[in-house]
């Protein structure tokens, strides 16, 4: 399998971590200073995505895909191989984020799977180990401050 993953022990409860995961997305989605727009997301297997992520220097990267899955609390996967309207596309990978309790705390897990190890070494070639762990970063820094403010 070609796989590359990050993951990230967060000092919050799970519920906390999946609200902030799933209701806050666009604060965390992509390494800062990029945004986020969700243009839609059909927070169910087999719903459209489609998120466009904005560079500080107008560059505009678009990716509409399909759900594989939606586990509330738990998991959501999407992958971009399927266009809305079920159209196939050009593949680069399937996305897995997933939580889970452990103790106190909640360790997340982003997982991304690619068809071919071309695929996956252009991704680690695109900065995939720096812009994921800053992604979790985020994540993490939104999660336990709410979780302080608690």
């Amino acid at each position: 399998m070609h796989e590359l993953a990050v993951t990230r022990l967060i000092n919050a409860a799970p519920a906390q971590v999946w609200h902030i995961m799933t209701e806050r997305l666009a604060e965390w989605w992509c390494p800062k200073p990029w945004t986020t727009e969700i243009v839609r997301l059909d927070r169910r297997a087999g719903g459209v995505s489609n998120i466009v992520m904005h560079g500080p220097d107008g560059e505009e990267h678009q990716t509409p895909g399909l759900i594989l899955a939606w586990s509330e609390g738990h998991h959501f996967a999407f992958t971009d191989a399927i266009a809305p309207g079920l159209i196939p596309a050009e593949p680069f990978m399937i996305g897995i984020w997933a939580i889970e309790a452990e103790g106190q705390q909640t360790r997340y897990t982003a997982v991304a799977r690619h068809w071919t190890e071309e695929a996956m070494q252009q991704h680690l070639e695109m900065g995939f180990h720096d812009g994921w762990s800053k992604v979790a970063e985020q994540l993490q820094t939104l999660c336990e401050e709410a979780a302080a403010e608690a």
